[in-house]
């Protein structure tokens, strides 16, 4: 018998005379906005968001973040609305974290451990849930001696997944081992994609990777690029391990395509570092589609924040497309459908300076695919096409099947013993089919 969602209240802080420091970790977003982003993190945990609490204060509180009167407050809302777990937008110390489970009584996890849930129910692949535990593994060992009361506790829920409660438990030299063991698997786990994505690059294909921040409609975008069924949810993280698929352009050149995380505002380090090898498939790419839900209050926001992570992994040089994607909805809301317009809200002056090219589509419907699909085939400058003309043996099989997977076939003319065929040619299937060339006299 399946148990009941969990009853989730969420705690928010807004720092009115806080030191530069502090107030970095809001990234230009109100706490409001934080506050909603966290419950809809929540509900992709699969809890019920019974009640929110946003307070203001001048500092954080070393002992309880949001202070005594306040800890008395939730207190009363966690006896009076029967809450299961209550989540802190902000990450708590070890301190914090055993003195409000203390008070409370309830199970109590911060932002970063319920990224790190989601995650951890999310991961599919082997590589994934190593990746997933390493980062927990790191974010809880400096908690342990916070763990009492949530570790005492039955059951499973939001913030239990993962790694599970018997290791937690063992002592810090164990954690430490399984640590050590675990980047081990996962610099095998680098390697063997290292090894994979060479063998990719020797054909040569290029290849295109989708960023954006988390729910812009990525994977219903690759889903609609590549006939892949890759998971398309409302949830957030709702997809978690790197897809690769071949797609035709319209040249006849074949690229592959890259699915990879959604990012988010105030990602976990730990996971950044453990994903570290997920997001190779980012900077090897010669290509990027920016994906932003462009029906989104916040998609500058969004936008400004992927950027940035970019930088962090070396990715900020890749040429890029804006896919402005959601244009359905735009339609239906009467609102403004000019590229131009609609990357210049977004981006601002970015935009000009980096000379982005943007292309509004809906991933859901179709619209707007064929045009990025021809903007991809303009940007990507590998593996150039010309056209040429092959004389083929009626025997050559593989020939005839390269040049109609690989090419566009203009024309073909069957002669006494061969196969006379025009067709636009990647130079890399050219160089391989060189003995059939046909010269123009």
């Amino acid at each position: 018998m399946e148990s009941s969602p969990e009853r989730a209240l969420i705690v928010g802080v807004d720092l009115t005379r806080a030191p530069r420091a502090q107030k970095a970790s809001a990234a230009g977003v109100s706490p409001e906005e934080s506050l909603e982003e966290l419950a809809a993190l929540a509900d992709s945990a699969g809890a019920i968001v019974a009640g929110r609490i946003l307070q203001q204060r001048p500092a954080l509180d070393s002992a309880t973040l949001i202070g005594s009167g306040k800890v008395d407050e939730i207190k009363a809302s966690v006896r009076g609305d029967l809450i299961d777990t209550v989540i802190f937008d902000r990450e708590l110390s070890p301190t914090q974290l055993r003195n409000l489970e203390r008070a409370l009584d309830c199970k109590i996890i911060d932002r970063t451990q319920l990224i790190l849930d989601i995650f951890a129910a999310r991961a599919r692949t082997r590589e994934g849930q190593l990746q997933v535990e390493l980062a927990q593994l790191n974010y809880l060992l400096p908690r342990l001696t916070g763990r009492g009361v949530q570790m005492s506790r039955l059951g499973g829920g939001i913030g239990t997944r993962g790694p599970g409660e018997t290791k937690l438990e063992t002592d810090r030299r164990r954690i430490a081992k399984r640590i050590a063991k675990l980047k081990q698997e996962i610099e095998r786990v680098r390697a063997t994609r290292s090894v994979q994505r060479s063998q990719r690059q020797a054909v040569p294909l290029s290849t295109v990777s989708l960023v954006g921040y988390t729910n812009a409609g990525k994977s219903t975008l690759f889903n609609r690029l590549t006939g892949a069924e890759v998971l398309a949810d409302s949830r957030m993280f709702a997809t978690l391990d790197p897809t690769v698929r071949q797609i035709r352009l319209p040249s006849g050149r074949r690229v592959l395509v890259s699915d990879t995380v959604g990012f988010i505002r105030n990602l976990p380090t730990t996971l950044v570092d453990a994903f570290r090898a997920t997001l190779e498939e980012v900077t090897a790419a010669v290509l990027l589609l920016h994906v932003v839900d462009v029906t989104s209050s916040d998609a500058s926001e969004h936008t400004a924040h992927v950027l940035t992570v970019l930088g962090e992994i070396g990715a900020e040089t890749t040429p890029e497309i804006l896919v402005l994607n959601k244009a359905d909805r735009l339609e239906h809301q009467g609102a403004d459908q000019d590229p131009e317009t609609l990357t210049h809200r977004i981006m601002g002056e970015t935009a000009r300076q980096n000379a982005t090219e943007a292309v509004l589509v809906s991933a859901q419907t179709g619209l707007g695919i064929a045009e990025l699909l021809g903007k991809i085939d303009q940007r990507i400058a590998l593996d150039p096409v010309s056209r040429q003309r092959f004389r083929l043996p009626l025997g050559e099989g593989r020939a005839m099947h390269l040049l109609h997977e690989r090419a566009a076939i203009l024309s073909k003319e069957y002669l006494e013993d061969a196969c006379d065929i025009v067709a636009e040619t990647p130079e890399s299937l050219r160089n391989l089919l060189s003995e059939y060339l046909v010269s123009e006299s």
